[in-house]
């Protein structure tokens, strides 16, 4: 499967944004979509997982902030920001998501949206 995402752009602190992640090649139904990101000069923080019956895992430096969602008949899967924070600002990738060892591992990312917020 091809992953790529979207939706990014410059918003004020305290603003919303939305990410959309199209999928090609493959159907999405198959596949726990995740997004990732990273911001300059900071490793990757993989901040959701959502699986193919919805069951959705978030990072605690986003939760109860950021919606993961998906549509299956768009074959595109979803990221809502909310509240944004300047420390939200990073390059945003989706990607295949799975449950590992003690944390979420990612495969088949596409390019990344860059999101800035500014404060």
């Amino acid at each position: 499967v091809q992953l790529q995402a979207s939706g990014g752009g410059l918003v004020q602190s305290g603003g919303s944004l939305r990410l959309s992640c199209v999928a090609s090649g493959d159907r999405l139904e198959y596949y726990a979509i995740g997004w990732l990101r990273q911001a300059p000069g900071k490793k990757r923080e993989g901040i959701s997982c959502i699986s193919n019956t919805n069951m959705a895992w978030y990072a605690d430096s986003v939760k109860g902030r950021f919606t993961t969602s998906r549509d299956e008949a768009m074959n595109t899967a979803y990221l809502q920001m909310n509240s944004l924070k300047p420390e939200d600002t990073a390059v945003y990738r989706c990607a295949t998501c799975w449950a590992g060892v003690g944390a979420y591992e990612y495969d088949d990312e596409g390019q990344g949206t860059l999101v800035t917020v500014s404060s």
